[in-house]
């Protein structure tokens, strides 16, 4: 039998390597400077934080969700998205003495079972931002700085943001009546998904990726213009805010989100060059989340950003992450006795923070030059029983073609100067 991963779920092969670490490391960097810091939630959950959370009638908790019954006879899932999570975190550990906003910010994967898709699979990883405690729509600008931030880093051009903002449960009775009014008179033209929507949650129709009715959708009404006062002012200083840092937006009123917990600002960045799937992240403002959670009322704002989906658009636009270190020294001994010494000599250079590798098996030096080759090395250190005898070693640079012998006790010093010199020219 051929194992194979299963449908959804990928490996992450060694020549990706360079873009996951690029990415992640970027990631780290940014959320630092904005003064984030690291949470590290289990991928394990009660299944009934997930539904109380995200909400039936959303796609993630009916149709998406990794759950099942553990030994204990507890509904336990997979974790499908991570400011659940989080919120439970931040409640369980009384993070709310904390000064606010409390910066949170999680890299790990998630698990949803829907149709894959570049860039989205059951098995995807995310780079999950929160900032905790305070309703200033300022902060809602400073946590979007982060995305944009990051993906200019990362070599991002033509971003924008894509805004919406869906008010408050003050606004929401109005809006949904009118939602139910406008599409309940066409109720015929959607189909079974969303006539389910409009009897739930009349919000999650606006998400609908359902092709015939996208002429429908276009022609709903705007929650903008069921606001009250409170988030229509919140909503206007956002942009204005985004218009004095020159931060180009436009208002997108089809933009929802997929979970109900989201209030007020609602958001994307798109970004040019990646294709028709042009949102790179997303996220918004969820002021309600942590008291239906069982916590006191605390607003908190947040967004996502899928890793592979980064790693596929730099792909596309040909921007190549720096390489990862490799060992720049092989040692290749000539018979048993050089093994030995091969043996120490690797282990002495690896002491001192030289990476090499150490030619294995009983093959010619030819093989094992084209072997260091292949490896991409500077220098092949190379010990036969006349080196041994003499306590010498012969040093080939690979790239020049070149080789001298020097004093085995000099080999290292002058290894580590000469590969630090070399390092310096690359800067």
């Amino acid at each position: 039998m051929l194992y194979q991963a299963l449908r959804g779920v990928n490996d992450i092969l060694p020549a990706d390597r360079p873009y996951w670490r690029y990415v992640t490391e970027q990631m780290h960097a940014v959320a630092a400077l904005f003064g984030y810091q690291q949470i590290d939630t289990p991928i394990l959950e009660k299944a009934n934080l997930f539904t109380r959370a995200v909400g039936t009638g959303t796609d993630i908790v009916d149709k998406e969700m990794y759950t099942f019954e553990d030994k204990d006879g507890e509904q336990v899932t997979l974790r499908p998205e991570f400011t659940a999570g989080v919120m439970r975190a931040y409640i369980e550990h009384g993070m709310q003495v904390l000064p606010p906003p409390v910066k949170l910010y999680s890299i790990g994967p998630i698990f949803r079972h829907e149709a894959p898709q570049a860039g989205r699979y059951r098995q995807h990883h995310q780079f999950n931002v929160e900032a905790v405690g305070e309703l200033h729509p300022a902060l809602d600008v400073e946590l979007m700085s982060v995305a944009w931030t990051l993906l200019s880093r990362l070599g991002y051009r033509g971003l924008n943001f894509q805004l919406n903002s869906i008010g408050c449960p003050r606004c929401h009775p109005a809006y949904r009546a009118a939602l139910v009014e406008y599409f309940g008179a066409h109720e015929v033209e959607l189909n079974e998904v969303d006539r389910r929507r409009l009897r739930i949650n009349p919000l999650r129709l606006l998400d609908s990726k359902e092709v015939g009715a996208q002429a429908l959708l276009n022609g709903a009404l705007h929650s903008t213009d069921y606001l009250c006062d409170e988030c229509a002012q919140h909503f206007q200083a956002m942009c204005g805010y985004l218009e004095a840092l020159e931060m180009p937006y436009s208002i997108n009123p089809r933009l929802v989100r997929g979970m109900d917990y989201y209030t007020k600002t609602v958001f994307e960045v798109w970004a040019e060059g990646i294709g028709a799937q042009a949102a790179v992240c997303g996220g918004g403002r969820y002021d309600g989340l942590i008291e239906e959670l069982g916590g006191p009322p605390t607003p908190g704002i947040g967004f996502g950003m899928g890793i592979e989906r980064v790693i596929l658009s730099l792909k596309a636009q040909g921007i190549l992450p720096p390489p990862l270190i490799a060992p720049q020294v092989q040692v290749s001994p000539l018979g048993d006795a050089a093994r030995v010494a091969g043996m120490k000599l690797v282990r002495e250079l690896r002491t001192a923070g030289i990476g090499a590798l150490l030619a294995f098996g009983k093959r010619s030096l030819k093989s094992q030059l084209r072997s260091a080759d292949k490896a991409q090395v500077a220098f092949a250190l190379i010990l036969g029983d006349q080196e041994l005898a003499d306590q010498t070693v012969v040093v080939r640079d690979l790239a020049a073609g070149q080789q001298t012998t020097m004093a085995a006790a000099e080999v290292i010093p002058w290894l580590a100067e000469r590969l630090k010199r070399e390092a310096g020219h690359n800067e």
